[in-house]
């Protein structure tokens, strides 16, 4: 079955449309600086409303182990890195975590998705490129260079991926999951329409 993860919650009503959509996981960008960034306070209290059943995803962008330790790695099933955190990065975060880590790279190139499955990863979030931004952008992936890029860690889709073309984006990769934030939003909030509408499309996979 493919998984389906919807990021960017930072409302209450974000957390109730994820509740009754029932992705499998649900993100949260914990680093600050970001559009969609929340503080440690608006995490613990959207993650007391989510439902047991859905997965809670951390997002850091070269965040200090010390405050991902300290403030979030109790309260998250899944830590995903979206800077430039490199294997000693992730070894010494996994002394103090024990859920998984998925390290995101964005396809300007095979090279870089080949770097990043060599970091040890339990999984990799492949975005699309835009210069200048980490992630977040809604544009599609190219699947060009995902396809003859030459990795084995299992992999999240992210990237323009909608309840348009989720299913033609995955019949031609082998990915696990797909990740979906700006496409289940109108006028940069979340949408509950567009999140039942995704993760409805994911499911008929």
């Amino acid at each position: 079955m493919m998984l389906v993860k919807i990021c960017g919650l930072r409302t209450n009503d974000d957390i109730g449309y994820v509740n009754e959509a029932l992705p499998d996981y649900a993100g949260f960008i914990l680093s600050a600086g970001f559009k969609r960034s929340i503080d440690a306070h608006t995490f613990v209290r959207l993650k007391e409303r989510l439902d047991r059943r859905i997965k809670a995803v951390g997002v850091f962008v070269d965040e200090p182990l010390e405050r991902i330790e300290n403030c979030f790695a109790k309260d998250l099933d899944v830590i995903q890195l979206h800077g430039r955190e490199n294997e000693e990065y992730i070894n010494r975060l996994r002394a103090c975590f024990d859920g998984e880590i998925w390290k995101a790279v964005r396809a300007d190139c095979p090279a870089a998705i080949e770097k990043a499955d060599r970091l040890g990863a339990d999984r990799l979030l492949i975005d699309s490129f835009v210069k200048g931004a980490v992630g977040g952008t809604g544009k599609t992936a190219d699947t060009g260079i995902i396809k003859s890029a030459d990795f084995d860690t299992p992999f999240m889709l992210a990237g323009g991926v909608s309840a348009q073309n989720v299913k033609k984006l995955t019949e031609e990769l082998s990915a696990v999951g797909v990740d979906a934030s700006s496409s289940c939003e109108t006028d940069g909030r979340k949408d509950k329409e567009k999140i039942l509408a995704f993760v409805r499309a994911v499911r008929e996979i």
